[in-house]
């Protein structure tokens, strides 16, 4: 297939334009970074690369874009903010809505205005879309929550059904992306290496987990798989309580898993982000089933240590 990639340069995307290149596709990137500052490992001259902002408007009158557009065969849209990189301040709220509702919103625009009918488009979303609970489960059935992130949840998901009639959409909210190189588990294992690894808050909470090869897996299985269609829940079929989380990472690590660290110190870094961590949720998929996706890190100790076995 021809795929355009949005957002898709940075800790996910490591894995998943290697992964599709292997799986025969003809991939064109876009990102606003530079080239050469892509952290996906593969050579430049395997794929096409645009460097545009799509969060502007009056980018998506590029021709050289317009031009991939027509000739895309799909759509992966994982572009937007990292969540849980920075402070929860009004500015930085601001970007993470602006970089997930407008460029899908213009996205869905630019593909009517010039009548474009990808077969599919993966668009993200995140498991935040149902709000936090320390009891509570959830499934694609569940309503969402109230708060900051569901709300941000909802709009970005209202805005890619917007897409083209004659396109497939997926959505996958996405849990908590386990790999070494990134994301929770990146933060966690320098502490956990030199033994002062512990639980986040008094570790009651849920953490609701995917590997990112499984992830990967799910979004290109979902490229050609017309069984998927709609929302699924991008997580793995066991969550963990955090307690569990970080026992198991010190287990693998052969580490104690001792020192907690006090929801107070998370509520400084991340601000109205910590209540994500501090109270989690417990997600499970009714839908992805073993005959639609079967995992290859369905338990939690066998993805910990594929992540931490180099």
């Amino acid at each position: 297939m021809r795929l355009l990639l949005l957002g898709c340069t940075g800790f996910v995307g490591k894995e998943l334009a290697p992964t599709l290149l292997k799986e025969g596709h003809d991939l064109c990137i876009i990102s606003r970074k530079n080239i050469n500052n892509l952290k996906i490992n593969i050579p430049l001259d395997k794929f096409k690369f645009l460097k545009i902002d799509l969060s502007k408007k009056q980018n998506w009158r590029n021709e050289n874009l317009l031009s991939h557009l027509k000739d895309c065969d799909g759509i992966v849209n994982l572009i937007g903010e990292p969540i849980a990189d920075k402070k929860w301040t009004e500015s930085q709220k601001e970007e993470m809505e602006n970089s997930r509702i407008n460029t899908t919103k213009f996205l869905m625009e630019t593909l009517k205005e010039t009548r474009n009918n990808p077969k599919v488009i993966i668009n993200g979303s995140a498991i935040g879309f149902y709000g936090t609970s320390l009891n509570k489960e959830f499934n694609e059935n569940s309503k969402n929550g109230n708060d900051f992130l569901a709300n941000l949840c909802n709009k970005w998901e209202d805005v890619a059904n917007r897409k083209p009639f004659f396109s497939r959409l997926v959505i996958f909210r996405i849990g908590i992306v386990l790999e070494s190189e990134g994301g929770a588990l990146g933060k966690m294992l320098p502490v956990f290496k030199i033994g002062l690894g512990g639980p986040i808050g008094d570790g009651n909470q849920w953490m609701s987990w995917i590997h990112r090869s499984d992830l990967c897996g799910l979004i290109i299985k979902a490229l050609v798989d017309k069984q998927f269609s709609g929302v699924f829940n991008a997580v793995a079929p066991e969550p963990v309580l955090m307690k569990d989380f970080s026992k198991t990472l010190g287990k693998c690590l052969n580490r104690p898993d001792l020192v907690p660290v006090p929801g107070r110190i998370l509520k400084l870094l991340l601000g109205d982000g910590a209540k994500l961590v501090l109270e989690g949720q417990k997600v499970i998929s009714i839908k992805l089933q073993d005959k639609i996706y079967k995992f290859k890190y369905p338990l939690l100790e066998k993805a910990i240590y594929a992540s931490t076995k180099n």
